[in-house]
């Protein structure tokens, strides 16, 4: 299909969406750890049980993409988010909320396996590395403003009494005076029924994937699975959501306990700059992704990940409060780059190998569940070494990947002539 820009401004939406309900995870955990009394393993397991649905659902999705089409799983995947997160609002327990977090896990799964092919066609396979970055941006940009959103809400409800905010007293009628932080869910309801009532609004245009976009038989997944190269780009999103979520959900907590930041407030805002530096980091990868070769630019900023967060784990108060923070400048074009490197190294099934890569994603799941794991044998700072090596595996993918096409760059020499 020709561009279709609309398209890609309806990705860009659910981008934002998608990292809204997604990334506030970090900003929660240590209310939510409070709030049922839970060990640094068990905190583990609330991202583990939201992202392993990305491990359950992405190659079943590709599967229900090619039966029902784009528009009837987008509003699938929104009425997950809308249901799980209804359930939780009313019923705000520990079990419901695991039920929850795999339920809208699940529906983002699907929106991930939908919208990264449907990208790459709809804005074309040669700026696909800029407009993967450029969603990336947006999905910053919304991470940025979930904490935010965050602190106002449990800042306000504690005052809820005193102001005369029709929103807010509402909130407190129907919300645990000691659960402030379940608002959130109802923020997410919200979020998802305006998506689906937008999605049902726009007249889809007939999506024609060529061959290579598809999803393929099951003997396509069975050949893929046995290349390295698949095997190698799966674990480079494993180890990509791995060390995003190993920074962006530890931290507030590893704040909290070795520098004794409130986790409501200075806590929750600096997993919001955290995003938010990673759109700043977005904007600047657009630029360099112009200008650079995305094998350059990936060797460059995991580089600079990795000083950075040596120095978040053992600077001192101050230190560790902006580094950490700083760390989303340098993770913010990893996702987008080692996905385009990944697709634009493969001449066919690019919908079966997209499958297969949001799987990856699950590598929230299971490194958190690690952290989590060593932390309550050893300490957090310990726990979080662990995404040194997602790291260094990030910066190996620079030195190995061989794309069959390269993102677009300007010739500078040609524009002299």
């Amino acid at each position: 299909m020709k561009n279709n820009y609309r398209i890609v401004a309806l990705i860009l939406v659910t981008f934002f969406v998608i990292s809204f309900l997604t990334n506030i995870l970090g900003a929660l955990n240590p209310s939510v750890s409070l709030s049922f009394g839970l060990s640094e393993t068990m905190a583990g397991f609330l991202p583990f049980t939201f992202f392993i649905a990305y491990g359950v659902m992405s190659i079943p999705s590709g599967f229900m993409l090619e039966k029902y089409g784009e528009k009837r799983l987008m509003i699938f995947a929104f009425f997950l988010a809308l249901s799980g997160s209804i359930l939780f609002a009313c019923i705000p327990t520990f079990g419901v909320f695991l039920v929850t977090l795999f339920t809208i896990g699940t529906g983002m799964a699907v929106l991930q396996v939908v919208i990264n092919p449907l990208l790459r066609v709809a804005g074309g396979e040669e700026h696909y590395a800029f407009t993967s970055v450029l969603a990336q941006l947006i999905f910053g940009a919304a991470s940025f403003v979930s904490p935010q959103v965050y602190s106002w809400l449990v800042t306000s409800l504690a005052e809820s009494g005193k102001v005369s905010n029709w929103f807010i007293n509402v909130l407190a009628q129907i919300v645990p005076a000691e659960m402030s932080w379940v608002s959130m869910y109802w923020l997410f309801a919200a979020a998802s029924l305006i998506m689906i009532f937008i999605i049902i609004s726009i007249a889809f245009p007939k999506v024609d994937l060529i061959d290579e976009e598809k999803v393929g038989s099951r003997a396509t997944y069975y050949s893929l699975f046995k290349s390295k190269i698949v095997i190698l780009y799966f674990l480079g999103i494993f180890a990509y959501v791995g060390v995003e979520q190993g920074i962006s959900y530890w931290m507030s907590k590893f704040l909290q306990i070795y520098h004794g930041f409130d986790y409501e407030t200075t806590g929750a805002a600096a997993v919001g700059n955290f995003w938010g530096f990673m759109t700043i980091g977005g904007i600047i990868g657009l630029v360099l992704l112009k200008i650079m070769d995305s094998k350059l630019v990936l060797r460059l900023f995991s580089s600079l990940a990795i000083v950075s967060l040596a120095i978040a784990l053992y600077g001192s108060a101050n230190t560790s409060l902006y580094a950490f923070q700083i760390c989303g400048i340098f993770l913010s074009v990893m996702y987008p780059i080692i996905l385009s490197l990944a697709l634009n190294s493969v001449s066919e099934h690019h919908g079966s190998f997209a499958g297969i890569l949001m799987t990856g994603i699950m590598g929230g799941a299971v490194v958190q569940l690690l952290i989590g794991f060593l932390s309550d044998l050893t300490s957090l700072r310990t726990g979080m070494l662990l995404n040194f090596v997602a790291l260094l595996f990030v910066f190996s993918i620079s030195v190995w990947a061989k794309p069959i096409i390269k993102n677009k760059t300007i010739n500078f020499k040609k524009s002299k002539n």
